[in-house]
């Protein structure tokens, strides 16, 4: 090919590309600018933003200034948020995947023809609105639900267990909301798994466990990598979940950054508290790559 076909190649391919490049610049890119422009920027009176230069957004994240005597500490709040934010995350993508393995597991050693009726039912929850699944949780666990209502009438317990508006909720919550996000990576790696090495390893004698760590595990690892990131993101920066299962009393970050841009009315807090969580999971999304390569290279 010509230099010059090649140049009319080149071109074209970046016009079609424009389109799309486009949307991503001013949809995408232009939002989070104006983010990290208000992040930068002192919290007007009754909301909004003053155009006058300010880092006291991001001293704020994580440092607070003593109203009274001027002493500069830990913003302890805002610290017990970043924790408990990615503790329940982190609790979520590991009860996601004691779940979720045997389930993908379970399903990819069906018969073909009946894999996909599974899967429908793996599926249908995402037809479900979220707001609709999570006051589902909250009827199961709430007082007078259902499931204080059984251990009552079994006689198992004398009043109702307090599950409702604790971390206990939000975690349930989560992770009955994001278990098909683990499922369904998982069970992609294990569909095009040859099920003849579980029969080559248990011809050598070796246990379930052994053929489960060493020769399962490690081939669907991939998937489990991608869902416990796909799990871990939206878990970190959720907010319908913790608010209606916590009722207010157990904040996480996405309620936080809310409050800023609402009751709280500092915009340039809340830009700055969105800019941590986009990097707190830049960083995930880093250690996912990273973790991705060398399985790939470990495995040719």
């Amino acid at each position: 090919m010509s230099d010059a076909a090649t140049k009319r190649a080149t071109r074209s391919r970046w016009l079609l590309l424009a389109p799309a490049l486009a949307v991503l610049v001013f949809a995408a890119s232009g939002p989070l600018l104006i983010v990290l422009i208000y992040s930068f920027l002192t919290p007007g009176d009754y909301g909004g933003v003053e155009w006058n230069l300010s880092w006291d957004a991001w001293f704020s994240v994580i440092m607070e200034q003593d109203f009274f005597t001027d002493e500069i500490g830990f913003a302890d709040a805002h610290l017990s948020i970043f924790w408990r934010s990615i503790k329940l995350s982190l609790m979520t993508a590991l009860l996601t995947f004691i779940f979720g393995f045997p389930t993908a597991y379970f399903i990819a050693t069906r018969p073909k023809e009946k894999r996909d009726i599974w899967m429908l039912l793996i599926i249908i929850p995402f037809w479900t609105n979220l707001l609709i699944r999570t006051f589902a949780i909250m009827e199961l666990i709430r007082a007078e639900g259902t499931v204080n209502s059984a251990l009552l009438a079994l006689g198992i317990i004398d009043e109702p267990i307090q599950m409702l508006f604790t971390e206990f909720a939000i975690l349930l919550g989560m992770a009955y909301v994001y278990l098909p996000l683990m499922v369904l990576p998982i069970y992609a790696s294990l569909e095009r798994f040859d099920f003849t090495l579980v029969e080559a390893g248990y011809d050598l004698y070796a246990t379930r466990w052994r053929v489960l760590r060493k020769v399962i595990f490690p081939l669907a690892k991939p998937g489990v990598i991608a869902g416990s990131i796909l799990v871990f993101v939206p878990s970190l920066g959720a907010y319908v979940t913790p608010r209606v299962l916590g009722g207010g009393k157990q904040l996480m970050l996405g309620n936080l950054i809310e409050l800023q841009f609402g009751a709280g009315r500092n915009w340039p807090l809340g830009a700055a508290l969105s800019l941590t969580l986009l990097a707190i999971v830049m960083v995930a999304l880093i250690l996912y790559v990273r973790a991705a390569g060398n399985e790939e290279v470990r495995h040719g």
